[in-house]
């Protein structure tokens, strides 16, 4: 039903311009105009992952809520989990309009936003009003633009949520930011988890909540590159790993907009974003917990995203395509899968195509 009424409403929300129309359905969100889910997920569906209690393991992806409007609506929509931002220290504008294309006949999207967001105060201000209404709301961090030390900024973005966030996410994959991408280099990403990780160990030493960090790959790190990227996260003992962003990669699209600058992201990038995920998987040996991003626009495809390694799953572009009624259908087609095994667990079909998909090419 859900998903006839949304298709009912897609084509005024395709009139508008892609910027407006994610506004209109924050608004509409904001003044809880939208579909509640109904009951209780099915326990086969739960998890226990960096020390926190996920009842099913769908989210929304960062990017929809960048400022903390909206994380109560999202749970209610019936995702396990929300996560808000990017959010830098600044308030930023972005990069100039339009930045944002759909492309229809892919049933994807290119952005080139740039990291626009209120600010760190106040998205704080919203998440401290809404401190009492439970649930899992990470909170998604980067750096200003004009940032003279960038790593001063994940630093701050710690030290000021760490009483309102469930986790966080580092955020060093955004291709929108000029030189975001570079601190996924070895040494920067060195100095950077230093700084994030010994931030945490700081505030738990006084009293403060330890708080999840989980770091935001791209799609399009080199095949090279891979195992030693890995091997620094674990080495620092990072919580999660989120793969993936937006890619640069333009593999076979259809739309006239395909050549515009930016991230893409939506059905053309699952078998890029979900061939890196397994390959992320079998390189941790399946010790990290990863959030599946990319592509997931189906049922099929996100219970396809969870076999090739990924415990908990976020969606955005799929979304826009196909509405919130995908939320639950996710869900239901998770759970009749589990219910086969002979665990009747999650954790039973996570991975257990990592091996194929890691030999698919980085398409």
């Amino acid at each position: 039903m859900l998903t006839g009424l949304y298709h009912l409403a897609r084509p005024a929300l395709f009139a508008l311009q892609p910027e407006d129309a994610h506004e209109a359905t924050l608004k509409a969100l904001e003044a809880g105009l939208y579909p509640r889910a109904l009951g209780r997920d099915d326990a086969c569906l739960s998890q226990n992952i960096m020390g926190l209690s996920f009842p099913n393991p769908v989210g929304i992806a960062a990017g929809y809520d960048k400022d903390a409007r909206v994380p109560d609506a999202v749970l209610g929509l019936g995702c396990g989990f929300a996560e808000i931002g990017t959010v830098t220290p600044k308030p930023q504008s972005g990069n100039p309009k339009p930045r944002v294309f759909r492309l229809v006949a892919d049933n994807g999207l290119i952005n080139r936003l740039g990291f626009n967001n209120g600010g760190h105060a106040a998205a704080l201000a919203r998440l401290q009003a809404r401190s009492k209404n439970g649930g899992i709301v990470g909170v998604n961090i980067g750096a200003n633009k004009d940032a003279s030390d960038r790593s001063a900024d994940y630093v701050q973005g710690i030290e000021t949520f760490n009483a309102v966030a469930s986790y966080f996410t580092v955020n060093i994959s955004s291709p929108n930011t000029p030189g975001l991408r570079d601190l996924q280099a070895p040494a920067a990403l060195d100095e950077l988890l230093i700084r994030v990780m010994s931030t945490r160990a700081r505030l738990v030493e006084t009293g403060k909540p330890r708080r999840p960090i989980v770091v935001k790959i791209a799609p399009d790190i080199a095949e090279a590159d891979i195992a030693e990227i890995c091997d620094r996260l674990m080495q620092h003992r990072i919580d999660a790993i989120a793969v993936s962003n937006t890619t640069l990669a333009r593999p076979r699209l259809s739309s006239g907009e395909a050549n515009e600058a930016g991230g893409l992201s939506g059905r053309p990038l699952f078998t890029r974003a979900t061939a890196m995920l397994a390959r992320v998987f079998l390189e941790t040996n399946g010790k990290i917990p990863l959030i599946g991003i990319g592509g997931i626009d189906s049922p099929e495809t996100a219970l396809a995203k969870i076999e090739a390694g990924a415990s908990l799953l976020q969606i955005y572009t799929g979304l826009i395509y196909q509405g919130p009624g995908l939320i639950g259908r996710i869900k239901s087609h998770i759970t009749r899968e589990v219910r086969l095994t002979p665990s009747r667990q999650l954790s039973s079909i996570i991975g257990r195509d990592a091996d194929a998909w890691a030999r698919r090419p980085l398409e």
